[in-house]
């Protein structure tokens, strides 16, 4: 029985390849090392990752900015074209012009609400002109037929 455990151990020892072999094949000792590549790419593709996504984040800024700057040269340009307003109502409470605005609204006319520069009054216009004689045309029919309270606002030079 000795015998037999002696030779089978001999046989192993002869079969199985030295370590260093096992080192060469990546078996033992290699583990480390992939594993440490493994851990270096994954840390590299995070931070890849990370900056791609503040990247995106800057260039969504970038175009709400951008939204942001068109939109209120496109104010600009619709107040100095229509320098002459019809105002039904100005208000210092902002929920008050707010609901002014959508009584309006509901009745079809493009309501929209003007900060007066310098106070805290909001007013409540429906319609924009390029000129007074139009304006005052327009403010005459209003006050006949739908507010008599109307009056107009020139805008002034900016």
């Amino acid at each position: 029985m000795k015998s037999a455990t002696f030779l089978f151990l001999v046989l192993l020892i002869i079969s199985l390849p030295s370590c260093k072999f096992l080192r060469e094949k990546g078996l033992i000792g290699k583990r480390s090392n992939s594993a440490a590549i493994l851990k270096a790419k994954q840390d590299s593709t995070r931070v890849a990752d990370s900056i791609k996504n503040a990247q995106q984040l800057l260039a969504m800024e970038a175009e709400k900015l951008e939204a942001a700057k068109k939109a209120e040269q496109a104010k600009l340009d619709y107040e100095a074209k229509f320098k002459f307003k019809i105002i039904v109502g100005s208000f210092i409470t902002p929920k008050y012009a707010k609901d002014f605005q959508a009584e309006f609204v509901k009745k079809g006319y493009d309501a929209k609400i003007l900060k007066l520069e310098g106070t805290q009054f909001e007013m409540v216009s429906v319609e924009a002109h390029d000129s007074f004689r139009k304006a005052f045309e327009r403010v005459k029919l209003f006050q006949d037929s739908v507010s008599s309270d109307a009056w107009i606002y020139v805008a002034p030079r900016k």
